[in-house]
């Protein structure tokens, strides 16, 4: 299970003042929350809410805990870590994808899709990226992107 101080309290201690409108209970919200960060699947997520009579979307709950701004840090400290960006394209459009990865384990570190690239992008997936990972010891493996640079 993932590591986060910040659900070891009471359901109280999670954030949900980002709900716009209230379609869903804020206890069972929160629940929800707190369970998939503990380690329950999103499609596991879900599930649980349906035996409320709730019935929401995968999509739904992802987002729920983006916004509630409480994904746990992995508390990894990789010694080198490879990061690229990549253009997508699924049909007509075009994305594209920021990762990160272990090149020691394989492990993806973090990901990020966008529908465009530039300089303040990048730095943000970095950002995320230092947030997550100790990563200010690792050698960062970079090809010739310019943003990334």
């Amino acid at each position: 299970m993932p590591e986060n101080d910040r659900l070891s309290g009471c359901l109280d201690e999670i954030n949900v003042d980002f709900v716009e409108r209230e379609a869903t209970p804020w206890l069972l919200m929160k629940l929800s929350i707190q369970l998939h960060l503990a380690g329950l699947s999103l499609s596991n997520t879900v599930s649980f809410l349906e035996k409320f009579g709730v019935k929401r979307v995968r999509s739904t709950v992802h987002n729920w805990v983006h916004k509630a701004n409480l994904q746990p840090k992995s508390g990894r400290s990789p010694n080198h870590v490879a990061v690229d960006e990549t253009v997508v394209r699924l049909n007509d459009e075009q994305y594209w994808l920021y990762a990160a990865v272990d090149p020691e384990t394989n492990d993806l570190l973090h990901t990020r899709l966008e529908t465009t690239t530039n300089n303040a992008l990048a730095d943000r997936f970095l950002a995320v990226l230092r947030d997550k990972y100790d990563i200010d010891d690792a050698t960062i493996m970079i090809d010739r992107s310019a943003p990334l640079q």
